[in-house]
This record gives C-alpha cells, sequence and structure tokens, in this order.
C-alpha cells in the first residue's frame, strides 16, 4: 500500500514557485505534463543526495512520496499534511469444481468445513419442505468422496433456514425453520453441538433459561464464533417480522447474553463474520427491499457497533443482496471479507419462486476499506445463486455448496475458490 502526503513544499531551492521553474533550477531530465498537473522526478541537494522523491504538483501544492522526508528534512513541510487515498493490493482467484450428486440438491442448508470435510446439514429441495436430517459429507481429496452418516437417535429434527459455525473442532447450530406448519423451532434456548469424529450430536441447555434470557426461535438467521468459547447468534425472522438483535452463547458457561443490537433496520437473510477481533455484518432483506451500501462492525470489549458506508454500484462495492455469504480469508498476511452471490430481486412467488440472482464475488480489506471485485481465472464457474451455503476451507480458500438458481432449481454441486 502506497502512502501520499500532500504539502506544501519551502525550501532554498525551490520557496514557493511553480514545478516547471523547480525543473528548470535544478535540471530535470523529463517531466510528463496534464492540463492541471506535472509529475517529475528529483534529487534534493545536501547529504541526503542518494534520496530520490517524486513530486507531483497540484497548484501550489505538492504530493511528496517519501515519509521518511518528514524526519530527515523537519523544515521543509509545512503543517498541511493529510494521507492521500490507499490502493488495494491486487488478488486472483480460481474456481475448482468437486463435486455434484442429487443428493446434495437443497437451498437454506448448513456447510460447515473441518479438517477439509465438508459437512452439509439440513435445506429443501422443494419449497417449504426439509428434505432430511442426515449428515452428508464430501471429502477434499483428490479425487473427492462422498458419504452420508444416517441420523443417530439425538438429532436436529430436520430443517431449513438454520446456520451453523464451527468452533474448536465442533460444529454449533441454532433454531430454524420447520414441522408441519414450517414455523421456527423452539427448543428453549438449546444450540445443537455435532462431534463429527463421534458422529455425535447434544442439545447444549442454557444454564440461565428464562423466556427474556434467551434469543427467540428463527430462521434465516446468521451465525459466527470468535475462536475461543462464544457462539454469536444474530438477526432472522422469528414467528412474524425480523430482528436485528445480536446474542452470544459461551460454549464452555452454557449461558446467553444478549449484546447491543444491529443499526437498523432488521432484517432476514444477513451474514455475519469475526475477523481480527471484531464482528462484520452486512447484506439482507427488511421485508421491502435488499441491503447494501454499508458494512457494520461490532466491537466485543466495548460493546458497541459503528458503519462504513460504500457506493452499492457494482464498481465502488457489491449492490445490494441477501441470502448470500460473508467469509474471512486471509491472502499474503492481509485478511479480507469475501461475500459472494446472493438474491438482488425476491419472488413475487415469494418462497415459492427464485428471484434475480448474483454470480459475483468481492473481497474487503479490513485496513483500507476498499473493495475488489474478483475476476476467477479459468472458464470454469459456479452459476449464479443464492439461499446456498460456504465455509472457509482454509487461510486463502473457502468452500461453497447449493443453493437456488435462478430457474428455481436447487443446486447439488460443491466447489471451492481458492484466492491468491
Amino acid at each position: 500500500m502506497k502512502l501520499f502526503f500532500l504539502c506544501k513544499i519551502d525550501i532554498a531551492f525551490a520557496t514557493k514557485v511553480p514545478l516547471n521553474k523547480l525543473k528548470k533550477a535544478t535540471a530535470f531530465p523529463s517531466a510528463v505534463r496534464h492540463p492541471r498537473q506535472t509529475t517529475a522526478e528529483f534529487k534534493p541537494p545536501g547529504p541526503q543526495e542518494d534520496l530520490e522523491l517524486k513530486a507531483i504538483s497540484s497548484g501550489s501544492f505538492y504530493k511528496i512520496l517519501y515519509n521518511p522526508l518528514i524526519q530527515i528534512y523537519p523544515t521543509v513541510l509545512s503543517t498541511q499534511i493529510r494521507p492521500s487515498p490507499p490502493t488495494m493490493a491486487a488478488i486472483q482467484a480460481k474456481w475448482t469444481k468437486v463435486v455434484e450428486a442429487e443428493i446434495l440438491q437443497r437451498s437454506s442448508q448448513i456447510v460447515s468445513v473441518i479438517d477439509r470435510q465438508v459437512y452439509i446439514f439440513g435445506g429443501e429441495l422443494r419449497p417449504r419442505e426439509p428434505r432430511d436430517n442426515d449428515v452428508h459429507t464430501v471429502s477434499l481429496q483428490d479425487p473427492a468422496t462422498l458419504s452420508t452418516k444416517p441420523a443417530p437417535a439425538q438429532s436436529p429434527s430436520p430443517r431449513v433456514g438454520t446456520a451453523s459455525t464451527i468452533l474448536n473442532g465442533k460444529i454449533y447450530l441454532f433454531s430454524g425453520r420447520g414441522g408441519t406448519a414450517m414455523t421456527p423451532i423452539q427448543e428453549s434456548g438449546g444450540i445443537w453441538e455435532f462431534d463429527p469424529s463421534a458422529n455425535k450430536w447434544s442439545l447444549l441447555a442454557p444454564s440461565n433459561f428464562q423466556p427474556a434470557s434467551i434469543p427467540a426461535a428463527r430462521s434465516y438467521h446468521c451465525t459466527a464464533n470468535d475462536g475461543k468459547d462464544t457462539v454469536f447468534i444474530h438477526a432472522g425472522c422469528p414467528e412474524k417480522g425480523r430482528l436485528s438483535d445480536l446474542w452470544a452463547f459461551s460454549v464452555s458457561q452454557k449461558q446467553w447474553t444478549e449484546l447491543a443490537p444491529a443499526p437498523d433496520p432488521p432484517r432476514g437473510g444477513t451474514s455475519i463474520a469475526f475477523a481480527g477481533g471484531r464482528l462484520y455484518r452486512m447484506n439482507g432483506f427488511d421485508g421491502e427491499r435488499e441491503q447494501g451500501g454499508r458494512v457494520d462492525v461490532y466491537e466485543p470489549e466495548a460493546n458497541v457497533w459503528s458503519s462504513h458506508s460504500f457506493g452499492p454500484d457494482g464498481v465502488s462495492g457489491p449492490s445490494p443482496r441477501s441470502v448470500a455469504a460473508l467469509l474471512p480469508v486471509a491472502v499474503s498476511g492481509r485478511v479480507y471479507l469475501v461475500t459472494l452471490f446472493g438474491e438482488r430481486d425476491p419472488s413475487s412467488l415469494g418462497h415459492q419462486g427464485a428471484g434475480k440472482m448474483l454470480g459475483d464475488v468481492w473481497v474487503f480489506d479490513i485496513e483500507t476499506k476498499l473493495w475488489t471485485k474478483i475476476e476467477a481465472r479459468g472458464d470454469e464457474r459456479p452459476d449464479p445463486r443464492g439461499w446456498f451455503d460456504g465455509d472457509v476451507l482454509d487461510d486463502g480458500s473457502i468452500v461453497v455448496h447449493g443453493g437456488l438458481g435462478e430457474s428455481n432449481n436447487r443446486l447439488g454441486d460443491v466447489w471451492t475458490l481458492e484466492f491468491f
């Protein structure tokens, strides 16, 4: 990342003179002229003659491309200094199709990855009909293999619109929608824990059970974790309306804590991700329109939210969407958030139909707060979709599975996307 400093030059050989005169006085070899800007390379005199600087004029101001100049020549610069906008490092990516199978065709499911094993649970093949409550496993070997573990006696009931997160090698999921009436599944604030090594489900009942001390049952919410002991549950659709609440569940204490709610509007189909000690939230559907143009950031230590706005025009940043994904990745030592796919315009048929689906991929630099649209290498890539799920494979890769296509078809493919 390059940083520029905008300042006045006030030195003996160039005291408030136009750059063309500065060029003449210091024997510049060349200069590129623009209507309102002149660029040139020069060396300042004195003991630092090996220090090359780039000066770009703009009226009576200059941009100096060398931070140490402030220390080497403290009397050279005026106090009018401000950093210019940073630039985004180039990121490339490549899609790889892993497997496709009829048994994996579903939307509104969860996808969880542990040690290169992709665990798929829940979802629907036909609208408002949960498909099964088995755990389907795709092993990312070469070639990939697919297996199904029938649900043991103690398992979550078949459901759609649940959400999961991985913590310390186990999968945690909360609520969802199911039953004959397809209503939010009420389990008295319990959260399901799946141990893949033992193929065992356990329902963790809260130790502080009181109706006001547990989150409401819901669907199309989202989850994340802090990498230690806390599972976050956010937003979604209860029996009526939508939510903007945020809850934390301590796995060791089996205790819920209600945290500061996220900025309005309440929404379902939103996404959260935990990175760098903060929780990030974006996208979603508020009952009237898809949300976009803003990344909301939660600070756990202060229990407060802040927001960063951007232009959701498909150029400066991703367009509004819901039922998408938000995943943290690390590329060349920098942390990014990936948002991809999702539904842009809901169907007039509601849950019985498919809206306009997106097939784009964006990365957000959490330091510079800049978005970059990713154009993946090669011709092979997934179809546009929403109502899917994905998870982090490793530091620089993610996994995407299933979802709903624009033809109202449930997809059964599994893909990896590697960033580099």
